[in-house]
């Protein structure tokens, strides 16, 4: 058993095998320490959050380091019977590989009842072990769209992909049951634990199933105070502090990436602080108010036009509560510092929430959608709680493009995987955020890649909010809310939790320099100190 650092408040804890890693995760289900707030499975590992101020990292350490890792509960889940069209893209070639017919594997992948170990990749994906015990190498080329339903093989495991996406999985066939559907009142098919057993469906059919048509967007009704969205800008989303607890269904947390600029402008207008509030990346959001509405805009720097229903100019700051009357018109201009901007309502808005939040999970494509003009947002039952103007400037310096921004780094848990080189480039040289950065990930680029001296393949391990994780191409990305849950590639160190915030605020065209505040080490439970030294690089 090793204990590797993820973040201030999290740790990977990593075990021989599958069986072990499973055995542990059911000791710490069924005798949970105190502090401990969520436990991501994996093939070999656990990814635990905890909070320091409940248990300290020796502690936590302590404590797992004593559970019986041996053997596990033999308990038979619900089984859940999967059919399948055997006509992937992949079936022949990889018959030939294992040395047998098409049949003999259809035969087999059917003869036997799979387990689900662990969910992660996206919502609804479960990883299957057991059954017929294939060990299938993943493609050398990752396709760029594998159906939503494929039935795949990668490693140890099988499983079925819940909806359309990039993948590197063998894909056998396809089955038309869904993996994931938001109707059912739990949406994922499949959890750890539950049985699965694959049924060879025939030949697949001439003409796929109907899909249902999507459900009509919420829209306010007449006479309901309302904001009329005019013009969304380049991305508003609603978002939150996210919904936690949900990674059994393979859910991250997902939410707000500014959480301070989102409890900010929830305080200025006198909301609890885990209200919604539209995030505006990047300015050009434009409303209208139907009604009378009390809002806030905090984040970004983005210069504020208010305008009456006459077109009459109005004042308006941002970090201060506005007053809106029926017809006025708030639009916020481009972003001069930062990137995403926070608009409260008092109130907050009265809009269906998916498993317990607002937030648009953009990976997951979960959440209410993006807003559109013409969207009309209801707002919400008034608080008790009282407005303020805030006096208080952002935590943080909001950064400007071209600007080189310092994010301190806590190195691990993969750091080993590195050369010294990369280790030395990772907090050397500067770092310049892409256009193709989003909430997913800032996408980095550096003269130099960052190279790797274990060229193994990393088994699936869950991943957190800020994890600089370092693909083939050496160049890194830095996850952010919307990471996601697990991840195939090693990642050389984490963001420091308190500059999350200002991760999520900085534009493409700026640098970022990563400043390691510590030095790589395996932990163990002699360790009180975090910054103290077993393996170093």
């Amino acid at each position: 058993m090793r204990f590797l650092p993820v973040n201030l408040n999290a740790i990977l804890v990593e075990l021989a095998d599958l069986d072990e890693t499973l055995a542990l995760f059911e000791t710490l289900q069924a005798n949970p320490v105190a502090g401990v707030d969520e436990i991501i499975p994996a093939a070999r590992t656990l990814l635990i959050y905890f909070r320091p101020a409940a248990v300290g990292r020796a502690e936590l350490i302590a404590h797992i380091a004593g559970r019986d890792v041996s053997h596990r509960t033999d308990r038979a889940g619900r089984l859940i019977e999967i059919p399948v069209h055997y006509n992937g893209e992949d079936l022949a070639e990889v018959a030939q590989g294992l040395g047998i017919s098409t049949d003999e594997l259809i035969r087999r992948h059917t003869g036997r009842d799979y387990s689900v170990a662990f969910t992660g990749f996206a919502p609804g994906f479960a990883y299957l072990t057991g059954g017929a015990e294939f060990r299938v190498p993943r493609r050398a080329t990752p396709r760029t769209k594998i159906p939503a339903g494929a039935v795949a093989l990668a490693g140890e495991f099988s499983g079925i992909y819940p909806q359309a996406s990039p993948g590197g999985w063998q894909i056998l066939g396809v089955t038309p049951l869904k993996m994931w559907d938001l109707t059912r009142e739990q949406p994922a098919l499949l959890l750890p634990g539950y049985r699965v057993r694959f049924r060879d469906a025939g030949p697949l059919p001439d003409s796929p199933p109907a899909e249902r048509p999507a459900a009509p967007a919420a829209d306010a009704p007449q006479g309901v105070d309302a904001l009329e969205i005019v013009a969304p800008g380049l991305q508003s989303l609603l978002q939150d502090l996210g919904r936690p607890g949900q990674t059994a269904q393979g859910v991250s947390t997902s939410g707000a990436l500014d959480r301070g600029a989102l409890r900010a402008a929830n305080r200025a207008v006198g909301n609890p602080a885990d209200r919604a509030c539209i995030e505006i990346l990047h300015g050009g959001l434009s409303l209208i108010c139907r009604g009378r509405a009390l809002v806030a805009v905090t984040g970004a720097r983005m210069p504020l036009s208010l305008t009456d229903r006459d077109g009459r100019p109005l004042p308006a700051e941002s970090w201060r509560p506005l007053l809106l009357e029926d017809g006025d018109r708030l639009t916020l201009g481009a972003a001069q510092q930062g990137l995403r901007g926070y608009l409260a309502v008092r109130g907050g808005f009265a809009v269906a929430p998916v498993l317990g939040s607002l937030s648009r999970d953009t990976l997951a494509q979960l959440g209410p959608e993006p807003l559109r003009a013409g969207d009309r947002l209801a707002i919400g039952r008034i608080s008790a709680q009282r407005a303020v103007s805030l006096s208080e400037a952002p935590t943080h310096e909001l950064p400007v493009s071209q600007q080189v921004v310092t994010l301190d780094v806590v190195m691990g848990p993969r750091s080993d995987w590195f050369t010294e080189q990369a280790i030395r480039l990772l907090a050397g040289q500067l770092w310049l955020v892409t256009p193709q950065s989003n909430r997913v990930g800032i996408r980095l680029n550096g003269e130099q890649p960052l190279t790797r001296s274990n060229q193994s393949e990393l088994p699936s391990e869950g991943t957190s909010p800020g994890a600089i994780q370092v693909p083939a191409s050496g160049q890194p990305v830095l996850f952010l809310a919307d990471h996601p849950l697990t991840g195939g590639y090693p990642v050389i160190g984490a963001v420091a939790s308190y500059h999350l915030d200002l991760a999520g605020q900085i534009p493409p065209g700026a640098r970022i320099r990563f400043n390691p505040i510590t030095s790589f080490c395996e932990l163990d439970d002699a360790q009180p100190n975090p910054h103290a030294l077993k393996k170093t690089l």
